[in-house]
């Protein structure tokens, strides 16, 4: 598929072809939203923590015995009904139910996220940005005249360190290296803009790259 290229000074001279398999995929939405929320288990530890029935410090010594007493049966302290005993059913801090998913799921979730922004006319690509640009008023003008908001860009690494100071104060927009590149932030911004670069680089790791 061509797409055609951007520039931050307005210049529209050149396509780049960018392979189906990466801008045409079907998109399973089960994937996507299980690569979401593992992303989301991952990016917040669970904190909270309560002990255990094995963890309570004490005797396990029977309190009583089991018949005869015309009281329920009861074997140490450390039960959940007595007070000092462990918590049932608490929480159990930050290494439980912690998802796992392997590569090659977390890569064609990404491919058939970046489909459905090309499906939706919500993928552009701008040429990469060879010299410094510092004011805000420069990018925000290129933003606006190709009609681009809340937009992830998702850039190379010389493109990043000559834009990062002019995008920084625009609000709904979030830059990000390519190796960054991940499923959840893709959602949550209506347009994505890719660098050349960056987008040559996310292609060939997806699709040629073993795991």
């Amino acid at each position: 598929m061509n797409i055609e290229v951007l520039n931050i000074d307005g210049v529209k001279s050149k396509s780049v072809n960018v392979s189906d398999n990466l801008t045409g995929l079907k998109v399973n939405y089960k994937l996507l939203k299980y690569v979401i929320d593992w992303q989301l288990n991952h990016a917040k530890k669970r904190v909270a923590k309560t002990k255990q029935r094995n963890e309570i410090i004490g005797s396990t010594k029977k309190i009583y015995a089991q018949k005869g007493t015309g009281g329920a049966r009861h074997a140490s302290r450390k039960a959940p009904l007595f007070v000092g005993g462990g918590v049932a059913h608490g929480p159990k801090g930050d290494n439980y139910k912690v998802k796992k998913i392997n590569k090659k799921m977390r890569k064609l979730a990404l491919a058939q996220t970046i489909s459905k922004k090309s499906s939706n006319k919500e993928l552009y690509i701008i040429d990469d940005v060879k010299k410094l640009i510092k004011k805000t008023k420069i990018f925000y003008s290129f933003l606006s005249k190709n009609k681009i908001n809340n937009v992830l860009i998702i850039s190379d690494k010389e493109t990043q360190k000559n834009i990062s100071k002019s995008v920084r104060n625009i609000p709904n927009v979030k830059l990000i290296l390519d190796d960054g590149a991940n499923v959840y932030d893709l959602v949550k911004f209506k347009n994505v803009l890719f660098t050349t670069s960056s987008i040559k680089k996310i292609e060939n790791r997806i699709l040629n790259e073993k795991n």
